[in-house]
Protein backbone atom coordinates (compact mmCIF):
# COMPACT_ATOMS: atom_id res chain seq x y z
CA UNK A 1 0.00 0.00 0.00
CA UNK A 2 1.53 3.13 -0.99
CA UNK A 3 1.74 5.94 1.50
CA UNK A 4 -0.72 9.05 0.86
CA UNK A 5 0.70 12.14 -0.66
CA UNK A 6 1.86 15.25 1.54
CA UNK A 7 2.43 18.69 0.76
CA UNK A 8 5.35 18.28 3.29
CA UNK A 9 9.03 18.96 2.20
CA UNK A 10 12.22 17.87 4.56
CA UNK A 11 15.16 20.51 4.96
CA UNK A 12 18.45 19.47 6.91
CA UNK A 13 19.82 22.32 8.77
CA UNK A 14 22.55 22.67 11.43
CA UNK A 15 21.71 24.03 14.60
CA UNK A 16 24.98 24.49 17.32
CA UNK A 17 25.17 21.40 19.81
CA UNK A 18 23.90 23.87 22.70
CA UNK A 19 20.37 25.03 21.23
CA UNK A 20 19.29 21.56 20.83
CA UNK A 21 19.93 20.91 24.23
CA UNK A 22 18.02 23.51 25.38
CA UNK A 23 15.35 22.38 22.72
CA UNK A 24 15.01 18.95 24.50
CA UNK A 25 14.58 20.73 27.68
CA UNK A 26 12.16 22.83 27.03
CA UNK A 27 10.43 20.23 24.92
CA UNK A 28 10.26 18.10 28.10
CA UNK A 29 8.72 21.00 29.93
CA UNK A 30 6.07 21.47 27.46
CA UNK A 31 5.45 17.61 26.78
CA UNK A 32 4.72 17.61 30.80
CA UNK A 33 2.28 20.98 30.29
CA UNK A 34 0.32 20.24 27.68
CA UNK A 35 0.23 16.37 28.68
CA UNK A 36 1.58 15.30 25.39
CA UNK A 37 4.86 13.95 23.34
CA UNK A 38 6.61 16.84 22.54
CA UNK A 39 9.70 17.08 20.45
CA UNK A 40 12.93 19.67 19.95
CA UNK A 41 11.53 19.69 16.22
CA UNK A 42 7.66 20.45 17.06
CA UNK A 43 8.95 23.13 18.86
CA UNK A 44 11.34 24.58 16.15
CA UNK A 45 8.02 24.12 14.06
CA UNK A 46 6.25 26.19 16.49
CA UNK A 47 9.03 29.29 16.05
CA UNK A 48 9.27 29.16 12.52
CA UNK A 49 5.30 29.27 12.19
CA UNK A 50 5.12 31.73 14.79
CA UNK A 51 7.59 34.08 13.68
CA UNK A 52 6.47 34.36 10.06
CA UNK A 53 3.06 34.23 10.91
CA UNK A 54 1.93 31.04 8.59
CA UNK A 55 -1.07 29.79 8.84
CA UNK A 56 -2.21 26.14 10.43
CA UNK A 57 -0.62 23.23 9.29
CA UNK A 58 -1.59 19.27 9.40
CA UNK A 59 0.63 16.77 8.20
CA UNK A 60 1.16 12.72 9.50
CA UNK A 61 2.21 13.89 12.46
CA UNK A 62 -0.62 16.13 13.66
CA UNK A 63 -1.53 19.81 13.67
CA UNK A 64 1.12 22.44 14.52
CA UNK A 65 -0.42 24.67 16.87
Amino acid sequence: MARPKSNNVQINISIPSEWKEQLENLARIYSVEEGTNITFLDLMRRGIQEKYQLGESTDERGTIS
